[in-house]
């Protein structure tokens, strides 16, 4: 795999970390997930991010549970790494706008740039536009704050009725709306990414893809229709790229998620692959990118997929 003509530096703008001493991970279960049930830190994270060119990076949410984010915003605040946190409060309380401020106002506040819930674990494909749900939701564009979208394909078109009905949010679709790869099918998931992509207030990860490849034996060639159905969609200039580690290591390692990625995108120009590996993420999220540390003069320990 070919890498990434790094320019000033690839903004990672979807990663996660945690520490199972601290708080549980309920959504891994089963024996599949076993291998991610460890921790997982920036310490682990910065040097394969480093060694595939990774400047800065956006720290997203793992759980419902209001003490995270804060957390997150604390370790932005002492990281070289992190410049964004999408964090997590729950958008149906009436309290909402009084939550965001006041993680606005703690250590680290000045680094969130985003709200998130796992709309996809919710069982009301329609969730997102449920009434107190878009009270949240405009409570967030209020702050100033952009929304990801974590959602299977069949919530999307409840995410395009709130994107519709909130023009003054921006919505920012995860791991391109889980289509599913595996199998190769394209619709219904490519027409609703059409009609999404359609509204000026959204935007799209590049992200999240190997895990729904098939993880033993993904190719690029598996990820490209759907890679070029967003890129077609959303143009170069909606679209970031995400490693969405350390889940990815279940089908990949950070560096050939980096790769593939350059692969998808090869055929765009210089100032087109700039846009999706740094300057959409700058600028969706008001990131500011400070200059890396000098590299290490050792070589980086090499991450390896989960087995």
């Amino acid at each position: 795999m070919t890498g990434v003509d790094h320019g000033p530096g690839i903004v990672d703008a979807h990663h996660h970390v945690w520490d199972l001493s601290v708080r549980d991970q309920d959504w891994i279960t089963g024996p599949e997930l076993a291998p991610l049930r460890r921790n997982f830190s920036l310490a682990d994270l910065t040097p394969q991010a480093r060694a595939a060119g990774v400047t800065a990076t956006v720290l997203v949410q793992t759980v419902t549970a209001a003490e995270e984010t804060p957390e997150f915003l604390a370790m932005a605040a002492r990281s070289d790494l992190v410049a964004g946190v999408v964090g997590w409060t729950d958008l149906t309380a009436p309290d909402v706008a009084d939550a965001l401020a006041g993680l606005r106002a703690g250590s680290g506040g000045e680094h969130l740039v985003g709200m998130r819930h796992q709309v996809q674990g919710e069982p009301d494909p329609r969730w997102l536009v449920r009434p107190e749900a878009l009270r949240g939701l405009s409570a967030v564009a209020e702050a100033g704050l952009v929304y990801d979208l974590v959602v299977q394909p069949h919530q999307l078109e409840a995410a395009i009725d709130a994107a519709q009905r909130l023009p003054g949010l921006t919505f920012v679709l995860d791991h391109l709306g889980k289509p599913p790869i595996a199998s190769g099918e394209l619709a219904p998931w490519a027409e609703r990414i059409g009609r999404l992509a359609a509204l000026p207030n959204t935007v799209c990860k590049l992200s999240g893809m190997v895990t729904e490849a098939d993880w033993d034996s993904w190719t690029v060639d598996d990820l490209r229709p759907y890679a070029d159905t967003v890129l077609d969609a959303f143009g170069p200039g909606r679209l970031m790229f995400g490693s969405d580690w350390p889940v990815c290591r279940l089908a990949a390692t950070y560096a050939q998620v980096v790769a593939a990625a350059g692969e998808m995108t090869d055929g765009l120009s210089p100032a087109e692959r700039h846009e999706v590996f740094t300057g959409t993420a700058v600028r969706t999220y008001g990131l500011t990118i400070t200059e890396p540390p000098d590299p290490p003069q050792d070589p980086p320990p090499q991450d390896t997929p989960c087995a």
